[in-house]
């Protein structure tokens, strides 16, 4: 079993905004692998539901501006896709992971589909416009991970999502 570790996530100022434990699966210099478990009441986000006990593999690093989170189902641990969060580098220490969250998400279902999602509330921000190429970059740099299914982005193409209600 690995060693314990808070997830603290941040808004763009820093503040903080909701923390959580998870236990390290794996970790270096750059990144660190963890497993945590969804400690909410279950959120339909439309395309997706989060439900209390859900599993996430979560992949922080200090040198992208994205952050992964593989969802598995709390019932049969059939996963429900990815959930990746623009954010800036993230800061390891102190048994801790702070990730200051930049509002644009990428959601990928199993089967490779993608939703970029809140790119209002992401322009909207008051940041720089270096930090906003910086994650157009990281976008792009995950959109091509998603088509290419490299790691974590393995493909299973017997998924059903819902339509799409735009």
């Amino acid at each position: 079993m690995g060693k314990s570790i808070t997830v603290i996530k941040t808004d763009h100022t820093g503040r903080e905004v909701w923390r959580y434990d998870g236990v390290i699966l794996e970790e270096d210099d750059s990144h660190i692998k963890l497993e945590a478990y969804f400690n909410r009441d279950n959120l339909d986000l439309g395309y997706v539901v989060f439900r209390k006990g859900d599993r996430f593999v979560e992949y922080f690093y200090a040198d992208r501006w994205y952050n992964i989170f593989e969802v598995h189902d709390v019932e049969d641990d059939h996963k429900k896709g990815w959930y990746c969060n623009f954010a800036r580098p993230a800061r390891f220490g102190d048994g801790e992971v702070k990730a200051d969250d930049l509002a644009l998400d990428l959601f990928v279902y199993p089967d490779g589909q993608v939703l970029i999602l809140d790119e209002a509330e992401f322009e909207a921000l008051p940041i720089s416009q270096s930090e906003k190429e910086k994650v157009r970059k990281a976008l792009a740099d995950l959109q091509e991970m998603v088509k290419e299914g490299k790691p974590p982005f393995i493909r299973e193409e017997h998924h059903k999502h819902p339509p799409d209600k735009s």
